[in-house]
């Protein structure tokens, strides 16, 4: 049964700058005059974002938020009090320096470039504007270090950072990844915008061989490549989530995700920085049909099924959109972290038509989800280690437990709603009521009891609407059932925080419960049958770690977990933590991972087949918690070759400059 990946608020847009759904039915109404015939494709799950209940409509879709699990991820723990241990062990790797930024959950990415490092805004706060210049010419750095924008310290001394100033945020959008590098052209920094309350997507461009007086370069806008799509249904101006800068010979290059229905993987010229141009694009749909142009096709029919491959993958979280890229040195090899499409190896020798080398993907391995979402490569080429992101670590047991329809259905737990693992015996249970549509409270019934669950149908309002309007009326939980047009599909719904337990059902499961055989025959108020929903430890994201010995195809050589990422009701995870694996990057045999609430790894990858930790930076406890601004949650994770010197940025406490002590360390020069 098709699961959609991407929180659902109920949503749809009406900004193409956030354009993330568009009505197929407006769709055939627009192309109805040139005879179209009507076209089809199978229920597939579905990315929205907007404004209405409009329901019962096929859609086409660009690219979802790739952040957005992690925001309904931090809402639905922000209320989670720990009872997990004080204290952690750390081992090998010390804190020489830091950058304070205490911002709950506002710091994203970090790099590193000739004495500076440079960390990303997530959404709060969201771009302002302030001190932006669109065009050529130098700007001013904004002086406060909490602002959104590119936080820029100076770490020449690695042990006392110093706080330069923010390089300036662009309105409405943020600035979630960074990267620095030297280009032809001087030190060029890029960095990304995705909308955060309408404000433009693409990236930015600026030269910083004095990063306090940085120059701005460029602003570039990035469309679907797609002509058909950009014209009939304004597929433009879409967010970009990360970037990566590379030469070739006399030619400099950025290559950016973009959040587009195709074409996900482009690639610019920035020769001339301050005048960059297009180049290519590669998209997962061509793994779908590679005869296809499918930049300049405008057979609808073809279009939509290339959507439901795109919306089609594995586990939970299905799409095959791109999440991240990786360039090797020598700015031949792109390798392109494509979620459920795996992991992507590309030949860009020729930027202009990249090629398709390889596709590494194991939909069995680990716990089934592919997400493929960061990958570095050896620098020969010979290993390359994955990050899988996973922030679902317990799986939904549904269970009917009385009447006709007893038996286990299909669901997905509510991102917005109190996470069910923890209620006691990481249950929600008990006897239920019809609510009808419960948007509108006046008519939603009393709950009989305080252990009473509502039974609410989708459609008309926002869930986090519905879930307000059961609170309200004393229930305990929820369970919304699908609408008749979407039939059986599961998604996860999305909204702003509640605290209530909630999942999603398809149509028929909600009619079990209510013993009816047409949503027709029921009246708000009538009693269902009794239920039962359990959250059981399943797993958080880890590492997978590839042999490419042979690039044409690769093997899963190994998979690296930690204890909280494989048990996570182990006693030692604190249950505020994200244990998902997030980030890495490769220098020699070993791997330096950010890991969120694990902190940062260190693992020796010199035999890729027995992967073994051999240094980890990770505090806990109250006094640590003061000091960052709340519970370790490392983002990213920088590493200067060949030097003792590791950059993790915090999403909490902002910058820390650790350095490797101990075994494989005392070699290395400072």
């Amino acid at each position: 049964m098709p699961t959609n990946n991407h929180p659902d608020s109920d949503e749809r847009p009406t900004d193409s700058r956030t354009l993330t759904g568009v009505s197929r039915r407006t769709v055939l109404a627009l192309l109805g005059a040139s005879g179209l015939s009507s076209v089809s494709r199978p229920v597939s799950a579905h990315h929205d974002q907007g404004t209405t209940d409009t329901l019962g409509e096929d859609e086409l879709h660009s690219a979802p938020d790739p952040s957005q699990p992690l925001i309904e991820h931090d809402a639905a723990t922000s209320d989670v009090v720990s009872s997990g241990p004080s204290a952690k062990v750390t081992k090998n790797l010390a804190v020489a320096g830091r950058g304070e930024r205490l911002l709950p959950e506002g710091t994203t990415d970090v790099w590193a470039h000739d004495g500076y490092a440079y960390m990303g805004t997530f959404n709060e706060p969201c771009g302002t504007g302030t001190g932006y210049i669109p065009g050529v010419g130098e700007v001013s750095l904004v002086d406060d270090v909490e602002a959104p924008g590119i936080v820029v310290f100076d770490v020449h001394n690695n042990n006392r950072p110093e706080y330069v100033g923010n390089i300036p945020s662009v309105a409405n959008s943020r600035t979630n990844d960074v990267k620095v590098a030297d280009m032809n052209s001087g030190a060029v920094l890029a960095h990304s915008n995705e909308p955060c309350n309408g404000g433009p997507g693409g990236f930015e461009l600026y030269n910083v061989d004095d990063p306090t007086a940085p120059v701005h370069l460029a602003s570039v806008q990035t469309d679907d490549p797609n002509e058909f799509l950009r014209d009939n249904f304004g597929f433009a101006d879409f967010g970009v989530h990360n970037v990566w800068l590379f030469t070739q010979g006399e030619k400099d290059y950025v290559a950016a995700v973009v959040e587009s229905e195709f074409g996900n993987f482009q690639i610019f010229d920035i020769t001339d920085p301050t005048s960059p141009e297009f180049v290519s694009a590669w998209g997962a749909e061509s793994l779908f049909d590679p005869t296809v142009d499918w930049f300049a096709t405008s057979d609808f029919g073809q279009i939509l099924e290339a959507d439901a491959y795109l919306l089609d993958g594995f586990g939970t979280s299905r799409n095959r959109f791109l999440h991240d890229v990786t360039i090797n040195e020598e700015g031949t090899r792109a390798y392109l972290a494509n979620w459920d499409a795996g992991l992507v190896l590309l030949d860009i020798s020729d930027p202009t038509t990249p090629t398709l080398v390889s596709q590494a993907i194991d939909p069995n391995a680990g716990d089934g989800e592919v997400n493929s979402h960061q990958a570095w490569p050896t620098s020969d080429g010979s290993v390359v280690v994955e990050t899988e992101e996973d922030f679902d670590a317990f799986e939904t047991e549904f269970e009917i437990t009385s009447g006709p329809h007893a038996g286990e259905y299909d669901a997905v737990e509510g991102s917005f709603t109190t996470p069910i693992f923890t209620l006691p015996g990481r249950t929600m249970s008990g006897p239920t009521v019809y609510a009808g549509l419960a948007c509108d409270g006046t008519t939603v019934p009393s709950a009989p009891s305080s252990d009473h669950i509502a039974v609410i149908q989708r459609g008309d309002c926002r869930f986090d609407e519905k879930a307000q309007n059961a609170i309200d009326a004393g229930y305990a939980g929820i369970v919304v059932f699908n609408s008749a047009a979407e039939g059986d599909e599961v998604m996860i719904m999305g909204g702003e925080s509640r605290d209530i337990p909630g999942v999603f059902v398809g149509r028929s499961t909600g009619l079990a419960i209510m013993g009816a055989a047409s949503a027709d025959d029921l009246a708000v108020d009538d009693t269902g049958a009794s239920i039962e929903v359990e959250a059981t430890p399943g797993r958080w994201g880890n590492v997978r770690i590839w042999d490419y010995a042979d690039e044409e195809n690769p093997v899963l050589a190994s998979q690296f977990d930690t204890v909280c990422s494989a048990n996570p009701t182990d006693e030692s995870c604190d249950p505020r933590g994200t244990y998902s694996v997030h980030n890495v990057v490769v220098d020699g045999d070993e791997v330096y991972i950010s890991w969120y609430s694990d902190g940062v790894l260190v693992v020796d990858i010199s035999d890729p087949y027995n992967p073994v930790e051999v240094a980890r930076y990770n505090e806990t406890g109250t006094k640590f918690e003061e000091r960052n601004g709340g519970i370790q949650d490392v983002w990213g994770v920088y590493k200067d070759p060949m030097e003792p010197w590791i950059y993790a940025s915090d999403r909490n406490g902002g910058l820390y400059v650790l350095k490797e002590l101990g075994s494989g360390s005392e070699n290395r020069q400072e």
